[in-house]
């Protein structure tokens, strides 16, 4: 029963819209009907500025590493259903049930999670994010490229359990299923490049 009860939190600690409240309550507009669509941190950056982006980021990664963090206080550190809470979190910040299963694409809550179950792995693909946005401009294709590396960064690290090298292939994949509109732009030369610098305080 505790681990059926630490897989519904998960969900509905990653449901909670972060970005999407600090926007309603910042300016009164839903973030979904500008910039991206998205309610991750990048397009309420984008779209009401720096500090409400940054804050954004941390609470979305704040939910994913709190959501693993608790299934384990649960299930005895179990990787199995700690594993399974990294993807259920995932699910419920892209699918929220406040807001009618139309959530963002996971990247922050991705990081939060992993970074309670697998941190060295995490520390290893946040260098090709950071390299590739640094590289590109592109923040969309950082986090494709970090989630195409994460798997293979997870086994050769830790080689751990089949449920955790599982939960990174399953993790990865959905990140780049959620980043199917940007790649389309990006092949198509429209996408939106991130500048440093150039945002709203």
């Amino acid at each position: 029963m505790s681990q059926l009860f630490a897989l519904v939190s998960a969900y509905l600690i990653g449901a909670i819209p972060f970005g999407y409240l600090l926007v309603k309550w910042k300016t009164g507009t839903d973030v979904r009907s500008s910039g991206s669509g998205n309610i991750g941190a990048t397009n309420v950056l984008r779209t009401t500025g720096r500090a409400a982006g940054v804050l954004t980021l941390l609470l979305d990664i704040g939910k994913g590493y709190l959501a693993v963090w608790l299934t384990g206080e649960l299930t005895h550190r179990d990787p199995l259903w700690m594993s399974a809470a990294a993807l259920t979190v995932m699910a419920g910040h892209a699918y929220p049930v406040f807001l009618k299963f139309q959530g963002g694409k996971a990247v922050a809550s991705f990081v939060g999670a992993f970074l309670c179950l697998t941190p060295l792995p995490l520390a290893a693909v946040l260098v090709v994010f950071l390299g590739v946005v640094i590289g590109t401009g592109y923040v969309s294709m950082g986090s494709i490229a970090a989630a195409a590396t994460f798997p293979l960064a997870v086994w050769l690290i830790l080689q751990p359990s089949v449920s955790v090298v599982g939960a990174s292939i399953l993790a990865g994949a959905f990140i780049i299923y959620k980043h199917s509109s940007n790649i389309q732009r990006l092949h198509a030369g429209s996408e939106h490049a991130f500048h440093f610098g150039d945002r709203r305080s």
